[in-house]
C-alpha cells in the first residue's frame, strides 16, 4: 500500500467548529487513480492538501509505505513533498517572467544532486515534446492558452518523478475541449509512469474516468454510484 489515511479529523475554528473531515481513512495503491467528488466546502482541498503535506490534521497518521509521515520534522516534510508529490492546481501558477522549460524546472531548485538535474533537464524535454509544447519550450505562459499553460503545469508537476500525483480541479478553468484533453492527459501520464493520481473534481464525467471514486460528506468518503 503506498498511501495510508488513517483517523483523519480537521476542523477550523467557527461559530459551530463542525469537522470538514471527521475520522475519515482512505488507500492508495502505486498507479491507483481516484476521483474525490463533493459539494464546495465539503473538505476536498483540505484532504488533498493534507494528503500533500500541505496541512497538517488536527489527529490522524498519514502513512507512505507504511511510515507516518507526519512524525517528520518541517524540514524532512518539505523534502518529501518535493521528491514525492505533484501538484496540479485550478490555476496553473507559472511564473509569468519564466520561460516555459524555467517554469517545468522550477521544482528541481532545491534538489542537490546534480546528476538526477541532469535526469530531469533530460525529462523535461521529453515530457514537453509528448505534451505538444515543444515548439513553445522558450515562451513565456502569457503568450500561451489556458489549456497549454496546464499542461505546462502537469509537466512541471511530473518533473521530480513523483510517486503521486494531487490534482485540485485542474480542469475548473477550462472549456469542455481542455479539460478533455487535460484529463486524458492525466491518465496518460499515470499509466506510463505509474504515478497514482488524485483528482478533486466537481465533474462526475472525470469522475467516472478514474479507477475509484468517492463523495466526501459530512466528513468521510463514500463510495460514488
Amino acid at each position: 500500500m503506498l498511501l495510508k489515511v488513517q483517523h483523519i479529523t480537521k476542523t477550523y475554528l467557527s461559530e459551530n467548529s463542525t469537522p470538514v473531515l471527521l475520522n475519515l481513512d482512505m488507500e492508495l495503491d502505486s498507479g491507483q487513480t481516484m476521483a474525490i467528488l463533493g459539494p464546495s466546502g465539503s473538505g476536498k482541498s483540505t484532504l488533498l492538501n493534507i494528503i500533500g503535506t500541505l496541512d497538517k490534521p488536527d489527529s490522524g497518521a498519514l502513512f507512505f509505505n507504511d511510515k507516518n509521515i507526519l512524525d517528520l520534522s518541517d524540514k524532512d516534510l518539505a523534502s518529501f513533498r518535493n521528491r514525492e508529490i505533484g501538484f496540479v492546481f485550478q490555476s496553473h501558477h507559472l511564473l509569468p517572467q519564466c520561460t516555459v522549460m524555467e517554469n517545468v524546472m522550477i521544482p528541481t531548485l532545491a534538489v542537490k544532486d546534480e546528476a538526477f538535474k541532469k535526469q530531469c533537464k533530460t525529462r523535461a524535454m521529453e515530457l514537453i515534446h509528448e505534451v505538444g509544447l515543444w515548439d513553445h519550450k522558450d515562451k513565456f505562459p502569457g503568450t500561451l492558452s489556458g489549456g497549454e499553460c496546464q499542461r505546462v503545469a502537469v509537466v512541471r508537476a511530473l518533473i521530480n518523478k513523483p510517486r503521486i500525483l494531487l490534482a485540485d480541479e485542474p480542469t475548473g478553468s477550462l472549456d469542455r475541449e481542455n479539460a478533455h484533453a487535460i484529463t486524458a492527459l492525466l491518465l496518460k501520464l499515470n499509466g506510463e509512469f505509474n504515478t497514482s493520481l488524485i483528482v478533486v473534481t466537481h465533474s462526475e464525467e472525470i469522475g467516472k474516468q478514474m479507477a475509484n471514486a468517492f463523495k466526501l460528506l459530512d466528513g468521510q468518503l463514500k463510495p460514488w454510484k
